[in-house]
């Protein structure tokens, strides 16, 4: 039995792989923005808090601020790797809105490799999408 690993859970709106491919690897701020708008306002909606967002949130930004300039070191690769299975517990412990999230990033992340400006777009595309979380009323 296949499991398609799109972004939704029949929960919404659904991002597909290309547009999050697009997002992280591409250049198009708009695209990132607009769709950062769509899931924080959609996140808000399934009871997400700002908490379990900036657990995550708090990690990545460790991760860029010890990064190299020019490209992610192994041992910065490992530790944004090693939030894919954190993600998964957390979605499985706290239900819907964590699930949306941890497939987004998951994806997201898969794409990264050690290329700092796609790890850019990331650190940017979840940095909007808590920002629209908080201002759709994501409750702390």
């Amino acid at each position: 039995m296949g499991s398609d690993r799109r972004t939704s859970n029949n929960t919404g709106t659904e991002v597909s792989p290309d547009i999050i491919k697009k997002i992280i690897q591409g250049s198009d701020i708009k695209l990132l923005v607009g769709q950062a708008e769509k899931l924080g306002r959609e996140l808000a909606n399934e009871g997400l808090t700002t908490s379990q967002i900036r657990v995550f949130f708090s990690q990545v930004k460790q991760i860029d601020i010890t990064a190299n300039k020019d490209e992610l070191e192994e041992k910065d690769q490992r530790k944004l790797i090693l939030l894919k299975p954190k993600l998964a517990y957390q979605a499985k412990r706290h239900g819907r809105g964590v699930a949306k999230l941890e497939k987004i990033l998951s994806q997201a992340i898969d794409l990264i490799g050690n290329n700092k400006g796609y790890f850019r777009n990331f650190v940017d595309f979840f940095e909007a999408i808590l920002a629209y979380h908080k201002a759709q009323g994501g409750r702390d």
